[in-house]
């Protein structure tokens, strides 16, 4: 049985879709055992897209703020999870001088979707079911 990770960072290139999604993904299955956060390699705006589909599962973005790495308090995390190529290079920046796991999961980049609304939201709804796959392989099933 493995142990699961004191704090978590999600990282993304504008903290806008992707890592503030897998932030408030792993923290409606974990939030109590685990400290959670995000950030970009650059801000974001707030996407509605990306609320709407949160909202779905229960999980209200509507005040997620969008962070950098600059703008960080605290560094120290256990892991850090790059979902995007820039924010691959900002976390092997942060981690010389840290002990921490880092892990890429390439993650869809949401600028790409075009078309309708109910196109766009069928992307973001698959962009956060792809996190929801990926979180709950690697925090829930190693904790069986």
């Amino acid at each position: 049985m493995n142990v699961l990770p004191s704090s978590v960072l999600f990282a993304c290139t504008m903290n806008s879709v992707r890592s503030a999604m897998a932030e408030g993904i792993l923290k409606k299955f974990c939030g109590e055992s685990i400290y959670v956060d995000s950030v970009g390699k650059k801000a974001g705006e707030k996407n509605g897209y990306m609320i709407q589909v949160m909202a779905e599962m229960g999980v209200d973005l509507s005040n997620h703020q969008s962070k950098t790495f600059v703008s960080l308090n605290d560094t120290s995390f256990d892991m850090i999870i790059s979902l995007s190529p820039e924010a691959q290079h900002a976390a092997v920046e942060l981690t010389r001088w840290m002990s921490c796991e880092l892990i890429y999961w390439p993650t869809f980049d949401p600028d790409v979707i075009r078309g309708k609304r109910e196109t766009r939201l069928a992307g973001f709804r698959q962009i956060r079911d792809d996190l929801i796959d990926k979180i709950t392989t690697k925090f829930l099933s190693e904790t069986v």
